[in-house]
């Protein structure tokens, strides 16, 4: 229902404007009514930030009444029809990073005019527009929108003054909301944090952080884990282990790579760089390793390392309890305690040695400790 203010109203409101604006522009540090606010959110390495100014209910009736609802003649500006503004004052500001995805439509990185059309069936429409540096919607222009999406609006405890707020966070994604009166306007904002932070990564190793060779590393560990492209991973890896002023060949790059191979069921080659790294590794890097290789379930390698790790490192903390995982991980429970009990008595700390004492208990009865 389109609603029409009178000359009146629109000469009094237009007055106002005016004279807000003149004195916003000489003193723009004089308190408002509506206060200015901004809440933002961090998606794996996009930033969204919502600024806004926040009204109060101050006992009046919001929803199709001082928010009317549909699109509404607003009796100023060029615009015939206009959304509301959701918010107070200026343009309501929505600012991203990099691309989203808003109800299935991509909404590119940029700064955005945020508007609402609040409808009576408890729907609405969120309109991102291209001008965001307008005052308010009175000079709304369909063909400025960069992306409108339609939701459900839900009802809620009384909320006095007009919030937004991130209500939901997940990896790839967070729920924004207004929440005003007793309706709430969500609209859920995805992102692909891998493409983002690969991208970034790209760009970061033509800048300072890509002269040392952790940050090839730290992005081919990325790759490796979040579902990069295997054969850049390798590349980065592999300039990390070599043909660069900053190469340094040791245990976790080489281990870092045949994680790599092994990803690209290239699993003798994998053995290979590893067989490598080993005599590089610290007794606790190579203890890691084994374990790796449990987890992968690859037990009798496993057990291998740590036999290998126990003859390197002869009697120290903590090749016994190597030994205890090796051995309990093909089933050879009796060994196993042998070394457990060896173990306890070589433990740095109270801690450790509490951890044994619960391990020969799983032992004893029969159980994996792994």
């Amino acid at each position: 229902m389109k609603k029409f203010y009178t000359a009146f109203s629109a000469t009094i409101l237009t007055m106002v404007l005016f004279m807000s604006s003149t004195v916003t522009a000489q003193l723009d540090f004089l308190p408002q009514g509506s206060q200015l606010a901004s809440v933002s959110q961090r998606i794996g390495n996009t930033d969204i930030t919502i600024t806004y100014s926040r009204p109060s209910v101050n006992g009046r009736e919001i929803w199709g009444a001082l928010v009317p609802y549909g699109m509404n003649n607003l009796g100023f500006g060029t615009a015939t029809e206009s959304p509301w503004r959701a918010g107070a004052n200026e343009n309501t500001v929505f600012k991203t990073t990099h691309d989203l995805t808003i109800g299935g439509k991509t909404l590119p990185a940029g700064k955005y005019g945020l508007h609402m059309i609040v409808n009576e069936d408890n729907t609405a429409t969120v309109i991102f527009s291209n001008n965001h540096g307008a005052w308010g919607s009175y000079f709304y222009e369909p063909s400025e929108d960069a992306l409108r999406v339609d939701v459900e609006t839900n009802e809620i405890p009384h909320t006095e003054l007009l919030t937004y707020s991130f209500d939901e966070v997940g990896p790839n994604s967070a729920v924004a909301s207004l929440k005003w009166e007793k309706k709430q306007i969500p609209f859920t904002a995805e992102t692909d944090v891998t493409a983002n932070v690969l991208a970034e990564i790209r760009q970061q190793m033509q800048t300072s952080p890509g002269f040392n060779r952790q940050t090839w590393e730290q992005a081919a560990n990325y790759a490796l884990n979040n579902g990069g492209d295997l054969d850049e991973a390798l590349s980065w890896a592999n300039a990390a282990i070599e043909g660069q002023f900053f190469s340094q060949k040791n245990f976790n790059n080489l281990s870092l790579k045949a994680q790599i191979l092994e990803r690209q069921g290239k699993t003798a080659e994998a053995k290979a760089v590893m067989d490598e790294a080993m005599p590089m590794g610290t007794v606790f890097e190579i203890h890691g390793y084994g374990r790796q290789l449990i987890a992968q379930g690859k037990k009798d390698e496993a057990l291998a390392v740590f036999k290998w790790n126990a003859k390197a490192n002869k009697g120290t903390w903590p090749v016994d309890f190597g030994l205890a995982r090796g051995y309990s991980a093909v089933g050879n429970y009796k060994t196993a305690l042998k070394h457990l009990k060896i173990a306890e008595g070589r433990a740095p700390d109270q801690l450790n040695k509490n951890a044994i004492v619960g391990y020969i208990t799983q032992l004893e009865a029969g159980t994996d400790i792994n």
